[in-house]
């Protein structure tokens, strides 16, 4: 099998560096939308046989060094009882925002199994259609970026209703907090059972908060996740926006610090000490460039970083990004690193 991500992972030397895309089984793929074309984008989760097909391609289509399993961040949510639909240009809502005390106790803990069997279901059989060719992520929002949403109602340029309550009740919006904690461990244990290899950790708006209030308000939930799975797969912990939060994230029970475009990866390495795999950080939207530009992107983050280092993007691929240009990375990185 090629191992290189989750020996990457565990600090140990690789033939050369694994790369993979996240976001990579999407919109920017033609194989993606046609799988997609009649059917919504939960029926797509929630189908495991159309959630399988979709995180395999990438795989055959790139050659990418790890699959991540398709499914989205917000499915535990719906799971507690969280009312959850997606609509068309805006994105994910919830009819029934959580904003009270009163809301927090109304939400449930379910039966992982039974609520969220679909996603384990995919798993199994997206590793049977692998047959350990690259490893297979499994994935999750962290408790902050699932309570944002919850929150909000959806997404929100501000995120007034989440912040304001973190000052007026930091208590109130913590209970909330160790709530969804607690689904969060269930759900990812059950894609680790499943057969997930190792598990990233989606912090989207973790940033939003300044450093002394994460470690307060932020980081006491996602310790609890991460140390209730740190002896169970490799953890890649991933935060947009968090440039100011690196002293802070450094000692994280978790084997890759993922980070957005931001901060040279060279600095982010200075910051968070030489032992602690990297994972990042082109900007998207350099593959909306030539092939040439892409290879000397490629290239120069390849050697540019020092230490352990899985390269990848430092967000999600953007819909409108040509495929060749993907796969042009991917090459880029094979070609640099081997």
């Amino acid at each position: 099998m090629n191992d290189l991500l989750l020996r990457a992972c565990r600090g140990e030397a690789t033939a050369r560096k694994p790369v993979w895309i996240m976001r990579q089984a999407g919109r920017y793929l033609p194989e993606y939308r046609a799988v997609r074309a009649g059917h919504t984008f939960l029926e797509m989760c929630k189908t495991p046989e159309l959630a399988a097909a979709v995180t395999v391609q990438p795989v055959d289509i790139l050659g990418v060094d790890a699959a991540i399993q398709f499914a989205d961040i917000l499915l535990p949510l719906e799971a507690m009882g969280a009312q959850l639909h997606f609509e068309e240009g805006r994105g994910p809502v919830f009819e029934r925002p959580v904003r009270e005390p009163a809301d927090v106790a109304a939400l449930r803990r379910p039966d992982v199994d039974r609520e969220l069997g679909y996603v384990f279901a995919a798993i199994r059989q997206v590793k049977d259609a692998l047959q350990g060719r690259v490893p297979l992520i499994g994935f999750g929002g962290t408790p902050w970026t699932l309570a944002a949403y919850l929150v909000e109602g959806g997404g929100s340029k501000h995120f007034s209703h989440l912040m304001g309550w973190s000052w007026s009740d930091p208590e109130g919006l913590r209970q909330l907090l160790d709530r969804i904690a607690e689904v969060s461990i269930d759900y990812l244990a059950g894609q680790i059972a499943a057969g997930a290899q190792a598990v990233q950790l989606f912090d989207s708006w973790g940033g939003l908060l300044s450093a002394p209030r994460w470690r307060e308000i932020s980081r006491p939930s996602l310790q609890r996740v991460l140390e209730a799975l740190s002896d169970r797969a490799p953890l890649i912990y991933y935060v947009n926006g968090g440039a100011h939060l690196l002293e802070a994230m450094r000692d994280l029970p978790v084997q890759a610090l993922s980070v957005d475009w931001r901060v040279p990866l060279p600095e982010v390495r200075q910051r968070v000490g030489p032992a602690i795999c990297l994972q990042g950080n082109l900007d998207p939207t350099a593959l909306l460039s030539s092939v040439e530009v892409i290879r000397e992107q490629a290239e120069r983050l390849v050697r540019e970083t020092a230490g352990p280092h899985i390269v990848n993007l430092g967000h999600g691929i953007l819909p409108t990004t040509p495929v060749e240009n993907a796969r042009a990375f991917v090459d880029a990185v094979h070609a640099t690193t081997a």
